[in-house]
């Protein structure tokens, strides 16, 4: 169950709408301790002075701004605390704007707000109001004793508040060498543009984030619940490191590659392909129907694994042979003498 941030309300005329904050997101990250090797004891954390290599004392650690390298301005905690913006519990929307035209390079953190202290309706009034007109609004609020520019967000039956990064936070593309806007001024083709359209008209789907999964993590807790299985759950080893298959660089052709990509199908039933093929593996890296099969990547040479064991089964029994031969001279030279 998420828990309430805090309570207040939102603002925007002589309107006041009572709600409650609450986060929208989750952590499933994998997350790590570090430990020690020799035995699995956790590594803490230490505060040393980075001149001298010394540990210091928390009393001793006080905050600094960099205002020239190695030149420092100290601010205490109340001078850093009378800078911070007075600590509101409302959202006050600023404006009304069109939706697209906030890009999501500025979206940052979202929370969800419910009705708080019998609000329902005047919280509906608000939602439908901003649904009916598609607009979202442009608010200011204070979250943690920090002020943050936000976008409040009609999101079906919910109002959602996703804080917004300021203008300076947001690099200027001026900063990058991109091909210019155009299909004469970039070099593309009509023919490579249609090619292009029709691609992305096969690929597009309805969005359902339920079906894209974390395959990291998937992976990992798949480890761990092995190991622990196997009792394995304290021991350091060492890891081959797979090699990622890469893809065909011989076609250096837009329109070839786009032919090709069409002929493919959708990007999504080549993903599930090899993920159903990968599922009939067992745990030894086998296949389970015992078939031979292998998956030929354009582009890249089938291994050599069959003819690599060939030349050294030839090689060791030509080895065999010359050994025998000789232990036969040695014993007849013995029974010679």
């Amino acid at each position: 169950m998420a828990h309430m941030i805090w309570k207040g309300a939102i603002s925007f005329g002589l309107v006041h709408v009572p709600v409650q904050l609450y986060p929208a997101t989750q952590s499933e990250k994998v997350g790590f301790n570090l430990l020690d090797k020799r035995t699995i004891d956790p590594i803490g954390y230490k505060q040393i002075n980075k001149r001298t290599g010394k540990d210091v004392a928390r009393e001793n650690i006080v905050r600094g701004f960099e205002y020239e390298k190695d030149h420092y301005v100290v601010l205490s905690d109340d001078e850093i605390r009378s800078a911070n913006p007075e600590s509101t519990q409302t959202v006050d929307i600023l404006a009304f704007v069109d939706a697209p035209d906030i890009s999501f390079l500025y979206l940052d953190t979202p929370y969800f707000l419910t009705p708080d202290r019998k609000g329902e309706k005047v919280y509906a009034l608000l939602r439908e109001a901003m649904t009916a007109s598609s607009k979202i609004g442009v608010a200011s609020v204070v979250l943690h004793n920090k002020q943050h520019l936000a976008a409040l967000i009609p999101l079906g039956p919910v109002l959602a508040l996703n804080t917004l990064r300021w203008a300076d936070e947001v690099r200027s593309l001026d900063e990058f060498n991109v091909p210019p806007e155009g299909m004469k001024s970039a070099g593309v083709s009509t023919k490579e543009l249609d090619m292009a359209k029709k691609l992305i008209d096969d690929m597009t789907e309805r969005w359902d984030p339920m079906q894209y999964h974390d395959t990291f993590r998937d992976d990992i807790m798949a480890l761990v619940e092995r190991k622990i299985r196997l009792g394995k759950t304290e021991e350091v080893t060492e890891v081959e490191t797979p090699h990622e298959s890469r893809r065909s660089a011989d076609i250096l052709d837009l329109s070839d590659l786009l032919k090709r990509s069409l002929g493919r199908g959708k990007g999504k039933q080549a993903v599930t392909g090899r993920k159903r093929a990968g599922d009939e593996d067992d745990e030894t890296g086998g296949s389970k129907g015992g078939s031979d099969a292998e998956l030929v990547v354009p582009g890249r040479k089938k291994p050599r694994a069959a003819s690599t064991a060939r030349r050294r089964g030839g090689s060791g029994s030509s080895s065999g042979r010359a050994t025998s031969k000789t232990t036969a001279t040695a014993r007849k030279r013995r029974a010679a003498a």
